[in-house]
């Protein structure tokens, strides 16, 4: 139960943190393009591969179980789930899964854009004032 308080709490300051660092880079670099989303979703893939590797089971500063899922789960993961994404990726890459890997990119930006396309129809339509 511990190890879900901690993702959740993790979770809420991950949000926090994506909601006041994309405000601060759309107000500084302006609304006509996603900047402070790139920003965020840059930044939280960096940090999660430095996390992962740097705080591992054999990194220099490791971290117990529990605070890695603090961390990588809650706390980037409510940043950003485009962290997971990149690890993932990543890892199949690593492992020589060049195709699954491709295949995961291509599959994620579809199923995504897909999955935004709709629901914003729907609640064009669900939202409609008649």
């Amino acid at each position: 139960m511990l190890q879900w308080i901690g993702i959740g709490l993790g979770s809420a300051l991950g949000g926090m943190g994506r909601y006041a660092v994309g405000g601060w880079v759309g107000q500084r670099a302006g609304e006509g393009f996603p900047w402070g989303t790139l920003v965020v979703n840059a930044s939280g893939s960096l940090l999660i591969g430095l996390v992962f590797v740097a705080c591992g089971s054999e990194g220099r500063f490791r971290l117990e179980p529990g605070w890695r899922d603090f961390v990588m789960l809650g706390l980037l993961g409510g940043y950003t789930t485009f962290s997971s994404f990149s690890l993932q990726t990543l890892h199949l890459a690593r492992e020589g899964q060049w195709g699954w890997a491709a295949g995961y990119v291509a599959l994620s930006l579809a199923a995504c854009l897909g999955g935004v396309m709709l629901g914003f129809a729907a609640g064009q339509l669900l939202g409609r004032v008649h």
